[in-house]
């Protein structure tokens, strides 16, 4: 498989549209038309994965952080710019996902926010356009017995996505007519008799850069020679995107228990935190990594608790002053527990390729109990 392919694969799952535009993602290293057999997944690509990554024999790395932020205007084997050197010595591709992963329906904000048990949690901030675009609504008419088989091909297509619910239609049963003429060659029925036909009106979403996939594989599947099917834009159906997550719980629970399930689910050692460690959390919001000024929309919620993976100095005093608890896991810590579930869905679009998680990627943190 190509990493052209591999990228296919990854854009389905965090598509890179996504990235907030400061961010440095996609193929950084590497040529897109080579083969890879072997890839490993990292949040940061230091000296130590470099290395790692050799020893297996990787020919692509998929890195959390980019390798490459600012442009370069040297790449030598000393200094900062050591690992690319390396890795463009070593023929080691480098594919980077970041943001992108952040904001992706399932990626890293959506998984702290089902850690928190947070339902039907909102971007915070930091908006970004849907990857899909424009949404549209596709509706055929088709027989009752191939109704299944034509939904699955549409779904499989890329149809039928709301939300965090996918395979999303509509049905309703009426009847079919139709007269076939010279030249037609009926699925059902004969030329020139009138025909009535048991049918479903089936209905789906279709995001805009789909439509004609979808199109195709109904045609596809549908046994009539000509299919009778409509195609409506939606008004206003873009859904929001953007960092962090926000919402009520799904039942209120202490600072206490929050970071009992954040080490569970995380393997965080140590949390800092900022205000009332013995409140009641009704109202949580959660971002990965550093988010920046988004505390502020956080504290203008009035939300309860805030799980990030670090604070500045006067966002932490802000939060403070506000009555915000918040709860810093450090940054890589916030993000690295997001490796093994996008490694089993990457698997799932690529089994041919042998994915491994990286074992020297490590928090450059030690927390020590002094």
């Amino acid at each position: 498989m190509k990493i052209k392919d591999i990228a296919t694969a990854i854009d389905k799952i965090a598509a890179l549209k996504l990235a907030q535009d400061w961010d440095n993602v996609g193929l950084l290293i590497g040529d897109a038309q080579r083969k890879v057999k072997n890839i490993l997944l990292t949040i940061d690509v230091t000296v130590d994965v470099v290395t790692e990554a050799k020893r297996l024999k990787t020919d692509l790395i998929i890195s959390y952080h980019p390798v490459i932020w600012d442009g370069l205007k040297q790449i030598t084997a000393d200094g900062s710019t050591g690992a690319v050197y390396n890795l463009i010595k070593a023929g080691i591709a480098v594919f980077s996902i970041h943001t992108a992963l952040d904001a992706a329906i399932g990626g890293v904000n959506d998984g702290l926010a089902e850690i928190l048990g947070i339902c039907d949690g909102e971007p915070i901030g930091d908006y970004v356009d849907s990857p899909g675009g424009d949404n549209y609504k596709l509706v055929v008419f088709v027989p009752i017995e191939s109704a299944a088989k034509i939904s699955n091909a549409v779904f499989a297509a890329g149809a039928g996505a709301i939300g965090n619910y996918r395979n999303c239609s509509f049905g309703a049963e009426g009847t079919g007519t139709f007269l076939p003429l010279k030249g037609a060659k009926p699925a059902i029925g004969k030329k020139g008799e009138f025909e009535k036909v048991p049918e479903i009106r089936l209905e789906t979403i279709v995001p805009a850069e789909r439509l004609d996939d979808c199109i195709a594989a109904m045609k596809k599947a549908h046994p009539y020679e000509t299919p009778a099917f409509d195609v409506f834009k939606l008004y206003n159906t873009q859904s929001k995107f953007g960092l962090g997550k926000i919402g009520k719980l799904a039942q209120p629970m202490r600072i206490k228990q929050i970071v009992g399930k954040i080490k569970k689910h995380t393997g965080a050692q140590a949390v800092g935190i900022v205000g009332d460690e013995k409140r009641v959390v009704k109202t949580a919001a959660v971002c990965a990594g550093s988010c920046g000024k988004i505390i502020n929309s956080v504290i203008a919620a009035k939300a309860d608790c805030y799980v990030t993976g670090e604070l500045k100095h006067h966002q932490a005093l802000a939060a403070q002053e506000a009555g915000l608890t918040c709860i810093c896991l450090s940054h890589t810590v916030s993000e690295r527990f997001i490796l093994k579930k996008f490694a089993k869905q990457l698997q799932k679009q690529i089994k041919q390729v042998t994915i491994k998680i990286s074992k020297k990627d490590a928090d450059p943190f030690k927390w020590k109990e002094l």
